[in-house]
């Protein structure tokens, strides 16, 4: 018989980073959300039903937030009746959440030029609403709900196609871009103010047990269709190259790409994660 497995405690005393920048003001970015829903409203009839369910007829983000992912996440297992008080209910109870999300609605709002407002990846973008999932899950996981919480992890990979462990310990200014095939293993860690893209896997090397994941540290920009596999490290401000399979530690501000990755040059960027420029920079190194 298979050993039962012991989740670990995925602690690290140099991984910190997660959530410490400034608070969002959550009441202006509510507004700011609220004003656009009308004008929504007023443009487009046919989204009236949706706009007032998710925005106008809530008073706050928490709830406007739970309205929404239990009108994707609704199944015959848990109909939207049980499961929209339940996700209010966790939200309202630990507001630090809602700054969390708060903080990936402006990280998107401010990288991606697709995004036209702060209410836009809320209505569409299956990428805040995957981590946003993941947040919930991974509260439930803190208080020892890990049933509940994996169940969350698996309603996320079957609608929105992302795949993020609830032990993972993900901080605040997430950019998921696209977000699709997106797996992050259960001892990861990504600390604030990352931006990764669809089909990037941060995943283990095999069967080993305890930390086996990566670190990824605050301003990192992740290429799409990149694998970064085990216990490794990427330092502040890296760049990783689409489609690069990472197997080793890259430094802070390097650039690295290739199968396997290699350094190619310094990011000119103190901030790849926000300037979301995926170029390679050849030189430098």
């Amino acid at each position: 018989m298979k050993d039962q497995h012991i989740p670990p405690e995925n602690t690290s005393p140099e991984s910190s980073y997660l959530c410490v920048e400034g608070k969002p003001d959550l009441p202006k970015v509510w507004a700011a959300i609220r004003q656009e829903a009308v004008r929504v409203q007023q443009d487009e009839g046919r989204l009236n039903s949706l706009v007032d369910d998710v925005f106008l007829s809530r008073d706050s983000l928490a709830c406007s937030i739970a309205a929404r992912l239990s009108r994707k996440l609704a199944r015959e297992d848990m109909p939207r009746d049980e499961l929209h008080p339940l996700l209010q209910e966790i939200l309202l109870q630990h507001p630090e959440l809602s700054a969390s999300m708060a903080s990936d609605l402006i990280a998107i709002d401010e990288r991606d030029p697709a995004c036209h407002s702060l209410m836009h990846p809320l209505l569409h973008y299956k990428g805040f609403m995957a981590i946003s999932t993941y947040r919930l899950s991974h509260q439930l996981w803190k208080n020892k709900r890990r049933d509940l919480a994996c169940y969350f992890q698996s309603l996320s990979s079957e609608v929105f196609g992302v795949d993020i462990h609830p032990a993972a310990r993900l901080g605040c200014g997430i950019f998921l871009d696209h977000a699709t095939s997106l797996v992050i293993g259960e001892t990861s860690i990504v600390e604030d103010n990352v931006s990764i893209l669809h089909e990037v896997t941060l995943g283990g090397t095999g069967k080993t047990s305890g930390n086996r994941h990566p670190i990824i540290r605050s301003g990192v920009l992740i290429g799409a269709g990149a694998k970064i596999l085990g216990r490794v490290e990427i330092g502040r401000g890296a760049k990783i190259g689409a489609g690069s399979v990472v197997l080793t530690d890259v430094a802070p501000h390097k650039t690295v790409a290739g199968v396997p990755a290699i350094v190619v040059g310094t990011s000119p960027s103190e901030n790849p994660a926000a300037a979301m420029d995926q170029s390679l920079y050849c030189s430098g190194i």
